[in-house]
């Protein structure tokens, strides 16, 4: 009786938490884009004015650096940005989204010849995943790769964004909002 008692609230949980994904994901029709395409950054494209985030990542920015073993430094944000072109030059690539991040950014998955970009970039260790779940699996195999980023130090793109300033305490509070609202919206499953 109690197991069903608990299976019942369970579920009664999941439908809510359904019912508020699909009230705050509700931003608008679904958005195409099929390119051409300009690489802005690691973690970021553009096509003609308007912006596109590849939604479940974070990669380093253009400016950082990180450190090899030998405690080298190399130009991280330059390399992410470099992979996700040649990763986009391959194939017909499609990405879509419907909801924005606060820079007004079109948050969005990205595919060519069937494979999502992002999870491709954090495979690469020129990412790092951003939710509990999304590329969690390609992140473990970069760490064992020790590829990209995993091969030595680095400072964590979001800690780099605020140790240089470019991200105040309104913004980091309204990057909380937007991370709980694109995991509610379920746009990661």
């Amino acid at each position: 009786m109690r197991l069903s008692k608990d299976l019942g609230l369970t579920l009664c949980f999941l439908f809510l938490l359904a019912l508020v994904a699909a009230r705050l994901g509700g931003d608008g029709e679904e958005t195409v884009f099929v390119g051409p395409f300009r690489v802005v950054d690691g973690d970021t494209l553009a096509v003609g004015s308007q912006r596109l985030r590849l939604i479940g990542i974070d990669a380093p920015e253009l400016a950082q650096a990180c450190r090899h073993k030998d405690g080298q430094e190399w130009a991280c944000g330059e390399a992410a940005r470099a992979s996700l072109a040649r990763l986009i030059a391959g194939g017909a690539l499609e990405c879509r989204g419907f909801s924005t991040d606060r820079y007004h950014r079109l948050l969005v998955g990205c595919f060519s010849n069937g494979q999502n970009i992002g999870a491709l970039m954090v495979r690469e260790g020129l990412a790092l995943a951003t939710g509990a779940i999304t590329f969690r699996r390609e992140q473990a195999s970069a760490q064992a790769a020790r590829a990209g980023i995993w091969v030595g130090e680095f400072e964590h793109p979001r800690e780099w964004r605020s140790r240089m300033g470019l991200m105040n305490a309104e913004e980091d509070k309204e990057g909380l909002w937007h991370s709980m609202r694109n995991f509610l919206s379920l746009n990661w499953l």
